[in-house]
């Protein structure tokens, strides 16, 4: 059955075809429709399929290396189309695949009437099969063109309304959003191709296993290669999981369907710098430095985008720092050593994140198009069932229990106080308040309190079930998924196993040996103390946001009057953009434009080429005036020349 896995990656790739090549003459949304959703649900299959498989064998068992062909060879380099298949990359293949289909199943319903929606089904499908080569690559060239491959579908769907503006800090064509994407992550993208340069001078291979197993063999902890293998890993890992300083692009990337911001934001794009953090957690772990980078730029990032969630007003804005924030979450137990609590937070964060995009698109679907939470309000009774699974999901992100993001955000949080960074604990917890006041600001503010839409022009409504039903699975999802991760303290003494830690366990094993991590289980009264504290702060937030939003007050206003100069930074977004202007853009653009082109290109290049060609103009100009048609005058010339030549040749 493992060697079927060329049908997971295979199968989207066949739609994108069939649709890109076919899909304006099928003449049917529907037929297109599900012909791509088929093509990503059938690699769900095979997954699962593949998952059970791997289930039934014992846990030294479950690495499998699938070789399809040879894809390049110059000498002693060799680099196969192989698909690793084993406890990590199976994981990953489900959300991929599973949250994939329900996304593609409520397209149908959301790009209906789309001029552009076989294109679109056409651009979902590759990105499914990029982001699959991505995960299931046995080397790092494979991933590679996996990663490069989502940096492309992201710029194409990001991008999709090219013809369109949309409202963000200031008015851009989807165009820009899309270039800017596109840019800052090949900033990254260097980092990571001179990671795997460096990689193969010292270990000449690519792969995976190999380069793990060498380096834990060859070198110590601290070593200067390892570390800036793993930093320069890292710089990619930042700008595709948005991270500071790199994460500017991803509030932009709202100017995309919404779909692809479910997509992007749940459960592909952003969570490739997780995925290739894990895929070498062993090499990783060899360098404290960067494991301390790794975690300061998380917790950084995690309150950073959670502070200017507070005062956004686009609905999807708000998500899209809620991501960026639930992303320096995950870097954190990165960098703590936590790799399975990482892993987990990227599986619950797909369930609770790709519903809240879904419901953030059913409501401006039924807001005809409108994403200022400013302009709604009372929407609860036009669209029960949008707001009944948002409801779910913004308890699952904001850490209640027992929704899904409790588990995994707690065991963040405790991973790393257990290891002694309790600032690390301190600022997550602060972030987590954010987040739980900001979410519930949305929720209020969207469908409680009074309407505040023109009722003229304005007329909500509740989406088709093409759109509901993927809402309903997910908020299923969002509320039994923490479950498969019940950490020992809540496991009523191991009769609940963490299924999660003992699937993931072998991944990580060579990595917790080198951080000298034990499996330990014992129940910590201080544990039990620090999840009460988080809950109560979560709910403090949901309680003040209700105070706030639920019904008319004053007090935000007040507030944001109050304090300004901070409510303006934030609404600037930390002026990130406009210091990337001045400092890079601008700069970059003066070089270019003052020196490159006006002074080396104009006066140098042209002026050398330029004065060649009118040097010899000139010349010939001269030369031309001998040619008089005169024969006297030739013959005059040639006696001058030979009398010249003599005498050339007497003095010599």
């Amino acid at each position: 059955m493992i060697e079927l896995i060329y049908l997971v990656p295979l199968l989207p790739l066949i739609g994108f075809f069939l649709i890109g090549l076919f899909g304006k003459k099928l003449k049917s949304e529907v037929l297109v429709g599900g012909i791509a959703s088929a093509a990503v649900g059938g690699a769900f299959v095979v997954t699962a399929m593949i998952f059970m498989t791997l289930v039934g064998q014992s846990a030294e068992e479950r690495s499998h290396v699938v070789r399809l062909f040879s894809w390049m060879q110059a000498g002693n380099f060799s680099i196969d189309i192989s698909y690793q298949v084993d406890q990590l990359s199976i994981l990953y293949t489900l959300i991929i695949t599973g949250i994939g289909t329900l996304i593609h199943i409520y397209s149908i319903g959301y790009m209906h009437g789309d001029k552009g929606f076989p294109r679109f089904f056409a651009y979902l499908n590759l990105f499914i099969f990029m982001m699959l080569n991505l995960v299931l690559a046995s080397n790092f060239l494979l991933t590679f063109l996996g990663w490069e491959g989502v940096g492309l579908c992201s710029y194409l769907l990001i991008g999709f309304w090219y013809d369109r503006k949309f409202d963000g800090s200031f008015i851009v064509w989807t165009g820009d959003a899309a270039k800017k994407a596109f840019i800052v992550n090949r900033i990254g993208d260097f980092g990571v191709l001179v990671a795997m340069f460096l990689i193969y001078n010292q270990f000449h291979t690519l792969d995976y296993t190999a380069v793990n197993a060498q380096a834990v063999a060859g070198f110590q902890p601290g070593a200067a290669l390892i570390t800036a293998i793993t930093l320069l890993l890292f710089l990619g890992c930042t700008g595709k999981s948005a991270q500071i300083p790199l994460g500017v692009w991803l509030p932009d990337a709202m100017a995309g369907p919404t779909p692809v911001s479910a997509l992007i934001h749940a459960a592909t794009m952003v969570t490739a710098g997780i995925f290739l953090i894990a895929r070498n957690a062993a090499m990783f772990a060899l360098s404290p430095t960067t494991m301390a980078v790794v975690a300061g730029i998380g917790i950084a990032t995690a309150l950073t985008a959670a502070l200017v969630g507070l005062v956004q007003n686009d609905i999807k804005k708000v998500l899209a720092y809620s991501t960026v924030s639930q992303l320096g979450f995950m870097f954190i137990a990165l960098g703590v050593g936590a790799f399975t609590a990482g892993v987990f937070h990227v599986m619950t964060h797909a369930f609770f994140k790709a519903l809240l995009f879904l419901g953030s698109g059913s409501v401006i679907h039924g807001m005809h198009e409108e994403q200022d939470i400013q302009k709604m309000g009372g929407l609860k009774k036009y669209m029960p069932v949008t707001y009944k699974t948002f409801f779910i999901g913004t308890l699952a992100i904001a850490g209640i229990f027992p929704f899904a993001g409790f588990f995994s955000k707690d065991e963040i949080l405790w991973m790393a106080f257990s290891e002694g960074h309790w600032a690390l604990w301190a600022v997550g917890v602060i972030a987590a308040f954010c987040t739980a006041f900001y979410m519930f600001r949305l929720l209020y503010l969207t469908f409680a309190g009074e309407e505040r839409f023109d009722h003229h022009h304005v007329h909500p409504h509740e989406s088709p079930k093409t759109m509901t039903f993927p809402l309903i699975v997910l908020a299923f999802l969002s509320v039994v998924g923490g479950f498969l991760g019940v950490p020992y303290a809540l496991s009523m003494g191991g009769s609940i196993p963490n299924l999660l830690e003992h699937w993931l366990e072998p991944i990580f094993a060579p990595a917790m040996e080198i951080l000298h991590r034990p499996e330990v289980h014992e129940v910590h009264v201080i544990e039990y103390a620090l999840m009460a504290a988080s809950l109560t702060i979560a709910i403090l937030g949901i309680l003040l946001a209700r105070s706030y939003y639920k019904t008319a007050s004053e007090k935000p206003q007040e507030m944001a009057t109050r304090f300004s100069g901070i409510y303006k930074l934030l609404w600037r977004k930390w002026m990130l953009d406009e210091l990337y202007q001045y400092v890079i853009v601008d700069v970059f653009y003066t070089i270019s434009y003052g020196f490159l082109w006006k002074i080396f290109d104009v006066q140098i290049v042209d002026g050398i080429v330029n004065g060649s060609a009118r040097s010899i103009a000139s010349a010939s100009e001269l030369l031309r005036k001998i040619q008089s048609g005169i024969v006297q005058n030739y013959a005059l010339m040639m006696m001058v020349g030979i009398v010249a030549i003599l005498v050339w040749l007497g003095l010599g």
